[in-house]
């Protein structure tokens, strides 16, 4: 079922309220700082809930602090279709990363409530808690334990670099909720997002149709030699462990060229002890990643990397501790949900391709329990996860009003 060519969201307002919480936690170059579960996520997790107030919205919170905002149907017994994202940004983050697709589903709701149209499904939706994963490790932990990939005891235990857990905090700004974590079933879940890369802009294409998911692959890796003195220990006697993982940087840059054009390869954090000009690295921590739409490529890649790893560390003396801490399988969307957003697009006369993400989405853990799709919108240079990321007001718009237009095909209407 369609909506009416005159049904539409206010872009100007969307547009305000990404502006309105990109104030809280603001940067010097224009960006948001607001990791999670920290004052600034509580500030603005406030205000996304008053909004939803202000809206006639039934709101809850589950045990990882994920926040539903409910808007009834005309059959509140069934299934919600779904919508939503996350509030929490990188440590230099930007304004639309993860916030649009929030303040899109509000601005769903809140045009709905302007022109009094009712849907035969509830819509709600959904902020995700730690999506992005820079401040507690792996990304996506609670839409990963509302999908099954984590257990509930695993999510609340997770520790940021001080030590704090997941649970502590939640508790701390007052979003401990009591609901439980999945259980809850989907009519159907739509995410909008940026996308991320540079491909919709270059193309000059409005929305892209996300079709699935790289698969992933994230490991940490402490390896073990043994400091001394840089000045009297002679080169083939040393135990360097930054050299070991200076040789693990290049065989994963290796792995992911050797896989190319689809694979994506990353070293993201290294951390050298004792950390002193003089003295010979005896321990470093580090972390690797890899991407690819393939999982039996991605096997390969695991495999390549463990192989290689073993003789990096046999062949300098080294000692390693090598730990997979997350994985998630390459993503299929589902197809009613997908040609939902296509058919939305075509209704506005907006132009799409369709595209598979290079980037992990809480639309990705809910495919495990609903079906589920997402909307790209082009950002400027493809840029994201900086201070600098932009999308323009046209771009928001045009993906506000797809949203609309997916979610009520799949909701159902009547005025």
């Amino acid at each position: 079922m369609s909506e009416p060519r005159n049904l539409s969201i206010d872009g100007d307002r969307l547009w305000q309220s990404i502006m309105d919480i990109a104030a809280i936690g603001p940067t010097e170059k224009g960006g948001s700082r607001r990791l999670a579960l920290t004052d600034l996520d509580r500030e603005a997790r406030d205000l996304f809930v008053d909004w939803c107030d202000a809206a006639g919205c039934t709101v809850s919170v589950d045990r990882m602090g994920n926040i539903f905002a409910r808007r009834g149907g005309r059959d509140d017994s069934l299934p919600p279709v779904v919508t939503g994202s996350h509030l929490d940004t990188q440590p230099t983050g930007g304004k639309f990363d993860g916030i649009f697709g929030v303040l899109a589903g509000l601005e769903v709701i809140r045009s709905l409530n302007d022109l009094d149209y009712a849907t035969d499904h509830p819509i709600e939706v959904v902020v995700w808690t730690n999506e992005e994963g820079s401040r507690f490790a792996p990304a996506m932990i609670s839409s990963g334990v509302f999908g099954g990939q984590h257990t509930l005891e695993h999510g609340l235990s997770r520790t940021d670099a001080d030590g704090l857990t997941i649970g502590e905090e939640l508790e701390r700004i007052g979003y401990a909720g009591d609901l439980p974590v999945g259980g809850r079933e989907f009519h159907a879940y739509v995410e909008a997002h940026i996308e991320q890369g540079p491909i919709l802009e270059e193309e000059n294409i409005s929305i892209g149709v996300v079709t699935g998911a790289q698969g992933q692959r994230w490991y940490e890796i402490t390896l073990t030699g043994r400091e001394s003195h840089a000045g009297t220990t002679p080169m083939e006697r040393r135990k360097d462990a930054l050299l070991g993982a200076a040789r693990v940087v290049n065989l994963v840059n290796r792995i992911g060229m050797d896989n190319a054009p689809d694979a994506r390869s990353t070293v993201g954090i290294i951390e050298s002890y004792p950390n002193s000009r003089n003295v010979i690295p005896g321990q470093v921590f580090m972390t690797a990643e890899f991407r690819h739409p393939d999982d039996g490529i991605l096997r390969q890649m695991d495999t390549k990397l463990r192989d290689g790893m073993r003789t990096i560390v046999h062949s300098i003396g080294l000692e390693s501790q090598f730990e997979e801490i997350f994985y998630i399988e390459p993503i299929v969307f589902s197809e009613r949900c997908v040609e939902a957003v296509r058919n939305a697009a075509t209704r506005r006369d907006l132009t799409t391709r369709d595209i598979v993400s290079g980037a992990g989405h809480d639309a990705c853990n809910v495919a495990a329990v609903a079906p589920a799709s997402m909307i790209f919108i082009p950002c400027v240079d493809g840029i994201s996860h900086n201070e600098i990321e932009y999308a323009k007001p046209e771009w928001v718009t045009a993906g506000g009003q797809v949203l609309l237009g997916a979610m009520l095909e799949l909701a159902g209407t009547k005025s």
